[in-house]
């Protein structure tokens, strides 16, 4: 079983911050490859998914992003699932918006959520997918930034890496993440 995680925070306030971009591409796979209703077990919202022939558990944790590794471990022993078979979807500051970005390893990058995971399990080989959400402007503060909810203006830009990001997870799950990585990183170079 593949894991699939959206991270960002729960509760009204956070829908559509900037921090809950995750959180948004898991709704586009729930709504496209889930087989059953929510659940909650472990700290987190998830749903039974299909993908191709795989099934896939869509997450998003509701321990707040910076706590987010104490759901995905438990999902993680409980499951004994491999962590190149989980999938950790996050905001990036340091992509242009909408742009998105797989890695199969490598640091947190400044992205505390992820880094809870890292530290949680213990190491840094988990596949992730970043999805630009800019840099603040001028000397706003970050913590305000992540927090904001993107502008009017952005909204369609987000749409569509919503969408792309949900393909390249299609993709992840069906031809692995080497495959992934080669197809939608260079695409997304291309469009720039």
């Amino acid at each position: 079983m593949r894991l699939i995680v959206g991270l960002g925070n729960p509760g009204v306030k956070y829908h559509g911050t900037r921090h809950n971009i995750g959180f948004a591409v898991i709704d586009e796979l729930i709504r496209r490859f889930a087989t059953g209703g929510a659940q909650e077990k472990f700290q987190a919202t998830c749903h039974d998914g299909v993908i191709g022939s795989e099934k896939v558990l869509l997450v998003q944790p509701l321990t707040f992003m910076n706590l987010s590794g104490e759901s995905i471990w438990q999902f993680v022993r409980f499951y004994r699932t491999d962590p190149s078979d989980v999938v950790v979807i996050c905001d990036d500051m340091n992509l242009p918006l909408g742009r998105i970005r797989w890695r199969q390893s490598g640091s947190a990058g400044g992205q505390k959520g992820l880094n809870d995971i890292i530290r949680r399990l213990g190491h840094q080989d988990i596949p992730r997918l970043r999805i630009g959400i800019g840099r603040p402007p001028g000397k706003m503060d970050v913590t305000a930034w992540v927090l904001s909810r993107f502008r009017s203006e952005e909204q369609a830009e987000v749409e569509l890496a919503v969408m792309r990001a949900a393909d390249s997870v299609r993709h992840w799950v069906s031809e692995g993440i080497e495959p992934t990585m080669c197809t939608f990183n260079r695409a997304e170079e291309n469009h720039e």
